[in-house]
């Protein structure tokens, strides 16, 4: 069989089984996985460590920066957390993700680890549903100056320190006015982040296709304080009135710490995710899967 995609970045954690991973640790599952892309056609390649030791593997290591470049198709094994980090590095260069769910929930990373054999045949040969799915740009100023930048896929999150009280914060959209918060923090979150954090703080789910971000408060002091739906072709800026210790997150995997004043400002990347999903694919049947929906009745 012949793939649609020549060149194939096979990314994610090698972990060996049995004991502790090792650098340069040979992992079964996933070189199970590149001799089955290359049975399809494919020419497989592999994500170079951040350490710059390559996993013990025949295949060619490259950069991330190269895999944009040089790949068509980048195949993440792994959870939903994997798939944020490498689609955020991934999205300026357009590149399609397909993700191998290695991990619990899988919102993203959303075919089954042993199902994609059967899965992977026809996507490989161009039968397949394209996302796209947008990203959040985030930046935190400081006396007028930036002095942090990040991008996010699910969220931006602003929290009061874990052993001080609520924090004050002054949330301003599209240069608009909205309110002074009180709460333990304030979620931003792309339809993406919809399913994440701001689902467990009492956020409502988002279709990926809807144009809007949705702010939830973290515990809020005014019970009348209520998730809001926002277009995301607003600027959404929030300031740290008053509290310690707070904190800003984005995607939870990078952090910036706050002092009075400073001013967490996200607007809609330029950038775009382009997920691949199995044809036929809807994302009601992956809320209904994940979220259990359904079970337990007649």
């Amino acid at each position: 069989m012949t793939s649609s995609f020549r060149r194939v970045a096979l990314i994610g954690k090698y972990q060996p089984a049995g004991g502790r991973a090792q650098a340069g640790a040979q992992d079964e599952t996933m070189e199970e996985i590149g001799a089955f892309l290359e049975s399809q056609g494919c020419e497989v390649v592999v994500e170079q460590a951040p350490d710059s030791q390559p996993p013990q593997t025949r295949r060619a290591a490259l950069t991330v920066e190269e895999i944009g470049r040089q790949c068509d198709l980048g195949l993440v094994v792994g959870g939903d957390g994997t798939m944020l980090g490498i689609g955020r590095q991934l999205a300026c260069y357009g590149l399609p993700l397909i993700g191998i769910n290695r991990g619990r929930l899988g919102f993203i990373t959303d075919i089954s680890l042993n199902d994609y054999r059967t899965v992977l045949t026809p996507m490989l040969a161009g039968e397949y549903e394209e996302d796209h799915r947008s990203l959040m740009q985030a930046k935190v100023m400081r006396d007028g100056a930036p002095v942090f930048h990040a991008l996010a896929m699910n969220d931006v999150v602003v929290n009061r320190g874990a052993t001080s009280g609520m924090v004050e914060l002054r949330v301003t959209v599209g240069h608009h006015f909205v309110a002074n918060h009180r709460a333990d923090g304030i979620i931003v979150a792309s339809p993406t982040g919809s399913t994440a954090y701001a689902l467990s703080a009492g956020g409502p789910l988002m279709h990926p296709a809807v144009p809007g971000w949705v702010m939830v408060p973290i515990a809020p002091h005014s019970l009348s304080n209520r998730p809001i739906l926002m277009p995301d072709a607003d600027e959404v800026s929030i300031e740290l009135v008053s509290g310690r210790d707070a904190s800003a997150n984005f995607d939870m995997q990078s952090l910036a710490s706050l002092a009075i004043g400073d001013q967490v400002v996200v607007r809609r990347s330029d950038y775009r995710v382009r997920f691949l999903h199995p044809r036929g694919w809807s994302y009601f049947d992956t809320l209904r899967k994940k979220l259990h929906w359904n079970e337990g009745g007649s």
